[in-house]
């Protein structure tokens, strides 16, 4: 199962299929709206919507408006690391641009993996681990 089926479920597995990962920008004018500064902007769909500009961290996999925009996009970036696989105990949450880890791993090099993985993705500006607990 891949990560996004697992935390998001398998309609947004499926929209990371139709939309393939491109710079946030790109995104969001795609699908018809425009950008806005980090935590500026758009607070929920309807906003965005009707024009207000998406914060990067709200940008989802459609590049529409998403609440949970980042973690959605951190998530897919783990599906497409095939040394994060066999992880299966992760959750991925965000606090505006923060990405938040939970759960358990099997060593600190895949928890230093996932977070260099989500210290990639565009918009987030830090990622808390604190709660991720190594196993070995």
């Amino acid at each position: 199962m891949s990560w996004l089926s697992r935390i998001f479920g398998k309609e947004e597995e499926e929209k990371a299929y139709e939309f393939p990962p491109m710079p946030i920008k790109e995104a969001v004018e795609k699908a018809g709206g425009s950008i806005a500064a980090a935590a500026a902007g758009a607070t929920s769909a309807e906003e965005a919507e009707s024009g207000e500009p998406i914060p990067p961290e709200r940008v989802g996999l459609d590049g529409k408006y998403d609440q949970s925009g980042l973690a959605k996009r951190v998530v897919r970036a783990f599906d497409e690391n095939s040394d994060t696989d066999d992880i299966e105990t992760i959750w991925v949450a965000q606090l505006g641009t923060q990405v938040v880890l939970k759960g358990t791993v099997p060593t600190q090099e895949d928890l230093d993996r996932l977070v260099s993985i989500a210290e990639g993705v565009e918009g987030a500006s830090e990622v808390d681990s604190s709660e991720v607990e190594v196993s070995a």
